[in-house]
């Protein structure tokens, strides 16, 4: 349960089992009341459960002040519609229900739209289409491909291939 509360509040959400997020959920959102807290006691509780000075932090300082107008039901549980493959166990997604949203860096800025374009700007011209290759080039590229498609293939089974290998089932 440990685990399962120090992902939650890494991530913000985790996707887990449905009993194994209502086990961890008290847990939770014992973290985040002990967070609201404050206290240096309640930051050594903490401590005793996270055993990371990072995720106590993160807690106290990042987590904990958005729920300080809330009383409780720090977390949700979400139900998925579908079951685990292989067990059937129903699938859930545990998620703290102010979700943080991290600021990621934009790489790339989007271009201006033409009404945004004030009249100093110039429009930048639209990059040149790369000459064709001869068909002769093309014949090759194709013939590469071909041999390409052939030597990639799929794991069978993860990996299971020499275990229902044709001569052993023959013995």
């Amino acid at each position: 349960m440990r685990a399962l509360a120090r992902s939650v509040i890494i991530n913000g959400r985790i996707k887990t089992t449905r009993e194994r997020a209502k086990n961890a959920r008290g847990l939770v959102e014992h973290l985040i009341s002990l967070g609201k807290d404050g206290s240096l006691s309640a930051k050594r509780a903490a401590y005793r459960l996270l055993q990371d000075h990072s995720l106590v932090s993160k807690l106290f300082k990042e987590i904990a002040p958005k729920f300080k107008d809330r009383a409780g039901g720090y977390s949700r549980i979400l139900l998925f519609g579908r079951r685990r493959r292989g067990d059937g166990t129903e699938m859930a997604l545990f998620e703290l229900s102010e979700i943080i949203k991290e600021k990621k860096p934009q790489a790339k800025t989007h271009p201006k739209k033409p009404h945004e374009i004030k009249e100093k700007e110039e429009l930048t011209p639209l990059p040149q289409e790369k000459p064709k290759p001869a068909p002769e080039e093309e014949k090759k590229h194709k013939k590469m491909e071909i041999t390409d498609k052939k030597k990639a293939h799929k794991k069978f089974l993860g990996g299971l291939r020499s275990f229902f290998r044709k001569e052993r089932d023959s013995l």
